[in-house]
């Protein structure tokens, strides 16, 4: 696997304005973990996120070059998470681990379907169950993907975990009955329309809404909406609250 170089400066303080502030400068605030132990850093935005968007970004091995502090060294890295603002979908915190390349690494890669199902080509539905698993490898043995070809499921049949075939070295973690892909029978034309006349008439059988019904005072069995029309003055009137009579002279 390729190795991308990338600079990064350690930080000597941390908290939220010192974050703010490195987002105001294009810097995404970072931390590097190893061993059991942290350090924060800072990276270029862009140089991230370039590193994000290509295939594979996120597994790739790191080249990082620290610079500032008393740790300043070379080290080698992944990318273990990252987090996304959601109201912009700017890059806000990276988290990286530090690797060997003669220690294995448990990471998660994605699952990607390849070919066209027999199944689907007459007229079964699809299921994509499993999008991801956990592998364990070396560093250099990471993955991009794991490909899945799925031409010859048929109708009623399933692919597991098991099933996916991984490079010598690799390891898959995640539970081999677990399923990846289904094919589930077609709907026919009687129970389709079926399910699209229940429909309205479940919304219909709704009920009135709320508001049209009587306020239930605190003891009282609740009146039937139909009971209740013409009856909304007489609440209103129920509900102000009475003059006391005049003191007599």
């Amino acid at each position: 696997m390729e190795k991308i170089a990338l600079t990064a400066q350690i930080r000597e303080k941390a908290g939220k304005g010192v974050a703010r502030g490195l987002r105001r400068n294009q810097m995404v605030p970072a931390v590097l973990y190893s061993h059991g132990k942290s350090m924060p850093i800072s990276m270029g935005n862009k140089d991230v996120t370039k590193i994000l968007n290509t295939e594979g970004g996120e597994h790739a091995l790191i080249n990082l070059k620290l610079e500032g502090g008393k740790g300043g060294s070379d080290k080698l890295a992944l990318i273990k998470d990252y987090q996304i603002d959601p109201r912009n979908g700017a890059l806000i915190h990276v988290d990286l681990m530090e690797v060997a390349m003669d220690e294995k690494v448990k990471i998660p890669v994605a699952v990607h379907l390849t070919g066209a199902s027999i199944g689907v080509k007459e007229g079964g539905i699809l299921q994509h169950g499993v999008r991801e698993v956990e592998v364990e490898c070396l560093p250099t043995q990471i993955p991009e993907h794991l490909e899945v070809d799925i031409t010859t499921i048929k109708v009623n049949e399933s692919l597991h975990v098991r099933d996916i075939k991984v490079a010598e070295g690799v390891k898959i973690l995640t539970d081999g009955d677990a399923t990846v892909v289904t094919i589930q029978p077609p709907i026919s034309d009687a129970k389709l329309e079926a399910m699209l006349a229940a429909a309205p008439a479940a919304a219909t059988e709704g009920g009135e809404p709320e508001l049209v019904k009587k306020p239930k005072k605190e003891g009282e069995a609740a009146t039937p909406a139909a009971e209740a029309k013409g009856g909304a003055a007489g609440a209103a009137k129920e509900a102000a609250p009475k003059k006391e009579a005049a003191p007599k002279k």
